[in-house]
């Protein structure tokens, strides 16, 4: 019912900035809660943040808040994650996910998104 479309990823420099967007198409995309998480081979798909519609509320994990930002116009369809002062341990595919049910509080848990994104990589290095 939903697709979902991540762009913007790339190489940058350590310290610089990067904009993800996430696409979607398909019917209530303004209803459902959308998060990003980031994976590296060999590791487990890791939480980044979450936007929720009912209520804007927004989830970052620890280590990310304060650098990434997610936001999100439904006016546009399109979900973004700011990501700024960049590390090499960023470096990741980052993937667009969106939720159509009540996820009962568990935005970390990647179970409770059952619409996904085919990713985009982003690399951080000099």
């Amino acid at each position: 019912q939903v697709q979902l479309v991540e762009s913007g990823g790339g190489l940058v420099q350590p310290g610089g900035s990067l904009r993800l967007s996430c696409a979607a198409s398909g019917r209530t995309f303004s209803y459902y809660d959308m998060g990003w998480f980031r994976q590296t081979p060999g590791k487990e798909r890791e939480f980044v943040a979450t936007i929720t519609w009912r209520r804007g509320f927004t989830f970052y994990a620890d280590s990310l808040k304060g650098r990434f930002t997610i936001s999100r116009d439904n006016a546009k369809n399109t979900v973004y994650l700011q990501m700024n002062s960049l590390k090499p341990e960023d470096t990741a595919v980052y993937y667009c996910a969106a939720s159509s049910g009540d996820m009962g509080g568990n935005y970390r848990q990647t179970q409770q998104y059952n619409y996904w994104g085919q990713g985009t990589q982003v690399t951080v290095s000099s």
